[in-house]
């Protein structure tokens, strides 16, 4: 069994999916848009660039996400994607490009846990923790 977090972005999925390839230095593994999918005769035009799926894997973990249909969009609350890290240089490059743009809620930091722990939440609405133990 593996858990896997499926993201839910409002349009901006595409572009959040590359940050993250670059900044996780991971790889998209498969990425459609509504307009390439057997319904995208059904789809309004407005949402044809939009992506319906999308994986990226990076190391072991995989991160899935798409584009939420507007009507069911819900910004994202009450969960953060956890990363845990083995050496402060990287958790401090890791923290700084995904929080760019985005909002600290705390700075990265030495903690009586961690050599480093920070949570933000980036420029796509999506919270993100931390960890350098």
């Amino acid at each position: 069994m593996q858990l896997n977090p499926y993201l839910n972005f409002k349009g901006h999925c595409e572009e959040a999916f590359k940050s993250y390839e670059k900044s996780l230095k991971g790889n998209i593994e498969f990425l459609m848009r509504n307009g390439e999918s057997p319904m995208a005769d059904k789809t309004p035009p407005d949402q044809k660039n939009n992506v319906l799926h999308a994986t990226l894997r990076f190391g072991d973990q995989v991160i899935m996400g798409a584009d939420a249909p507007p009507e069911y969009y819900e910004k994202p609350q009450g969960f953060s994607i956890s990363i845990t890290v083995k050496e402060v240089q990287e958790a401090e490059r890791i923290f700084n490009e995904l929080s760019a743009g985005g909002s600290v809620r705390m700075p990265l930091q030495k903690t009586f846990w961690a050599q480093r722990f920070g949570m933000f939440t980036d420029r796509f609405d999506i919270p993100w923790m931390i960890n350098c133990e």
